[in-house]
């Protein structure tokens, strides 16, 4: 279905072949359409980096509020390119009082003063509006999401943390590496009852457990994507994200010609294609023939089986899930083998929803799976989100909306919610099939740090909808009858034009900021002093530990916009005595600033040099070790949560995205990792001096010294490093954080 195969490739007469040793990579490289659009927006410094200005911004309502905050601080006075704000993932306002509404207003304020795009709760979820609004072949798109992905429209979409769009709106670059092109050659036709999802859980497993394609450009051409819709292709898109790669683009076509015209703007097609000689650094086949129905099971997109593979062996599957549950949270129970009879393997529930289930073609054949069928009235339920308003409307006009309301389907507004654990939440011990992006812990929405659990497997919406028809027995599309057909989607964009503010341009200096209860500043931070004392709060041997459990997802989001409020939350579903430890931490390196002696950071100087002299020069933090922290979220408060508490480093064996270690750097977290196979034996407790790191990073050094005092006061040495921080990353630790850099050069 999909292989991966590390060699490089030559892009000839519209098919690759594979390429000689003699090739030169940087030149070859030019020609592929990544290279193309990233030259096009590439500002040249003469450093051998890219340095990229965007055509357009998107953010939602976890993110916008931070991001304008931490802009204004620097000194925004208006937005300089098109910023979309969307309010689809904090739509529900019965969590946290007013919080969440009071964070709408202040973005539609936030739109009028700066000039923004300002786009009201339950109208679109963020992708959606960005496809329908701001794609256009040959452009880029960064996102305060890291689903931002527009490749399949000709755009090629990034997901960061906050502060990179904050540089954005200062008319500042995003600065990376030139990345490596894997070409993603597309074969075959897809079956019926075959879906994006199946193509993309497939993609998944095929690429993330060894980061074969992490930080690298995923380009996607051949004779395949011809049979593909615009939707299908989107809905592959989406999902690159889970790969860990950078970004993606696809070759485009009359199909993307046809989506620019029904929406309305066929100034925003051009075609796109690699150029005779482009140059790839890896190939992964796609046959769009071979793809079997798929079934993502709990706790990562890439933990994935063909359908019939999992049904067949069921229990042992589920025993190692529900293993996996309990080594992670040993105060739940996760039962998922009690759920497989005779009959079959049960579900609990159905969702299609989000940027990569809610899409119109999904829903169209999944109420063509359910037309004059029940999904009966037992535990099994099914809710459908359409992804945007005019995709609600057009559903409702082809009749789809009430074939699936007949079945007993519950349509529900455009809304990100279930993606992320807010709303849909099944009950203990339930298991949610899910045409959305991911199905990390508690992304579900449970608790299981209180004894209540439950997961989520990811399926294509065809299959779910299969499920349904079936009562909740997990059933691939592909081994039922039923009839579809493509019904031309008609895009009306009336309702946005009713209720969206487009104020891009027509800032207004005068209008006033409506700032709720909720919305505070930052605390002060501090720059980086001449040594550092470091207390480890949190280590985590896991593989990989993603950001929503840093900071996890759902409720919690409510208090995005007050920083202490959410850092309460920080690793509570992990590691739940970390806050503690951290305000600890932070506590006493309150009393050194105030020329007290604090007595753990007193001890544990005694035992590298004189302590007078080092109280006045050594900051003293939390430290989190994880052997690869990072993987999902954008968001940025996964960082910042820690920064917040007094957090001044992480360390790991490699950072699990970029975007996170660049969050890290943004919040004056230093990034350091250590050597791949070196044992970290030590513990919650134990300190880590780092003398000289200030003069360290001034210097660019990349391997630093470091001592551990264990909690018994005995001395060993650590290597760390700190490898290819740009210099402005260098400046921006120094001077403590983003926000201070800012400040720095204003002053």
């Amino acid at each position: 279905m999909v292989q991966y195969r590390k060699q490089g490739m030559i892009w000839k007469k519209g098919a690759p072949t594979n390429a000689s040793g003699a090739e030169d990579k940087s030149v070859g490289r030019r020609g592929t359409m990544a290279y193309q659009i990233l030259n096009a927006h590439h500002r040249d410094e003469g450093d051998g980096l890219f340095h990229i200005g965007f055509d357009a911004l998107v953010s939602h309502d976890i993110t916008y509020v931070g991001i304008i905050q931490t802009a204004r601080a620097s000194g925004l006075t208006e937005f300089p390119i098109p910023y979309a704000m969307t309010n689809c993932h904090n739509s529900l306002c019965a969590v946290g009082g007013t919080i969440n509404e009071d964070d709408h207003v202040f973005g539609l304020s936030a739109a009028k003063k700066y000039g923004g795009i300002y786009v009201p709760a339950n109208q679109s979820v963020i992708h959606s509006y960005a496809r329908e609004e701001l794609a256009a072949c040959g452009n880029m798109i960064l996102g305060s999401d890291s689903h931002t992905r527009y490749g399949a429209l000709g755009t090629m979409g990034v997901g960061e943390g906050g502060p990179e769009l904050v540089k954005q709106l200062l008319k500042n670059t995003w600065d990376i590496n030139p990345p490596e092109v894997v070409l993603c050659y597309v074969t075959g036709e897809p079956r019926k009852g075959i879906g994006p999802h199946d193509v993309a859980i497939a993609l998944v497993k095929e690429t993330f457990g060894e980061g074969l394609v992490k930080n690298k450009v995923l380009e996607f051409a051949g004779p395949g994507l011809k049979y593909l819709p615009y939707d299908f292709r989107s809905g592959i898109d989406v999902m690159t994200t889970e790969t860990t790669c950078l970004s993606s683009i696809w070759q485009t076509d009359e199909e993307i010609e046809k989506y620019y015209r029904i929406h309305g703007r066929p100034e925003a097609y051009r075609k796109l294609e690699p150029s005779e000689g482009a140059y790839y650094d890896a190939i992964i086949n796609i046959e769009l023939d071979k793809m079997e129905a798929m079934i993502a099971l709990p706790f990562h997109p890439s933990n994935a089986y063909t359908i019939h593979e999992f049904v067949e062996n069921a229990d042992e599957i589920l025993k190692g899930v529900e293993e996996e549950a309990k080594a992670k949270f040993p105060k739940a129970n996760l039962d998922l083998r009690s759920k497989v009879s005779d009959k079959g393997v049960y579900a609990n529930q159905g969702i299609i929803a989000g940027c990569s289930g809610g899409i119109y073609d999904n829903i169209v054949e999944a109420a063509d799976i359910l037309k004059g069928e029940s999904i009966g009235n037992g535990y099994f339920s099914l809710s459908v989100y359409p992804t945007s308003v005019p995709t609600a409307l057009e559903l409702t006009r082809k009749g789809k909306t009430e074939t699936l309301l007949a079945a007993g389907a519950v349509i529900k507004p455009s809304f990100c919610g279930p993606c992320f654990g807010a709303g849909d939440v099944p009950a203990n011990n339930g298991l949610s099939l899910r045409h959305t992006t991911r199905n990390f812990p508690n992304r579900e929405g449970s608790k299981p740090g209180e004894g209540q659990i439950s997961a989520v497997a990811l399926m294509d919406a065809r299959s779910i909808a299969a499920t349904a028809r079936k009562g909740g027995y997990i059933t691939a599309a592909t081994d039922i009858e039923y009839e579809t057909e493509h019904l031309e989607y008609h895009f009306d964009g009336e309702a946005y034009r009713n209720r969206c503010y487009y104020g891009y341009g027509k800032a207004d200096p005068s209008a006033e900021l409506v700032l709720g209860p909720n919305i505070t500043d930052w605390p002060k931070m501090y720059e980086l002093s001449e040594n550092l004392m470091l207390e480890l709060a949190a280590v985590i041997h896991d593989p990989v530990t993603t950001t929503d459990e840093l900071i996890p997802s759902g409720e919690t989001s409510s208090y995005r916009s007050n920083p202490l409020r959410l850092s309460e939350f920080a690793l509570s579903r992990r590691v739940p005595e970390y806050v503690g430890r951290s305000k600890a931490i932070a506590a006493e390196e309150a009393e050194r600033r105030e020329g007290k002696r604090p007595e753990r950071l007193t001890k544990a100087l005694s035992t590298v040099g004189d302590v007078d002299e080092l109280l006045k020069n050594t900051q003293f933090g939390s430290c989190i070790f994880a052997n690869k922290p990072g993987d999902g979220s954008a968001r940025e408060q996964a960082a910042s949560c820690q920064k917040v508490l007094g957090g001044f480093a992480n360390i790991c064996y490699e950072y699990a995205t970029k975007r996170y270690r660049s969050n890290c750097i943004n919040w004056g977290i230093l990034p350091f990792t250590i050597e791949e196979g070196t044992e970290f034996p030590y513990e919650e407790g134990d300190f880590i001096f780092v003398s000289g790191i200030r003069n360290a990073v001034e210097s660019g050094a990349e391997e630093i010294s470091a001592k551990i005092i264990r909690k018994d006061g005995s001395l060993s040495d650590l290597t760390l490093y700190i490898k290819g921080l740009t210099e402005d990353e260098k400046q921006i630790i120094l001077d403590g954080c983003l926000m201070n850099y800012y400040a720095n050069q204003n002053n």
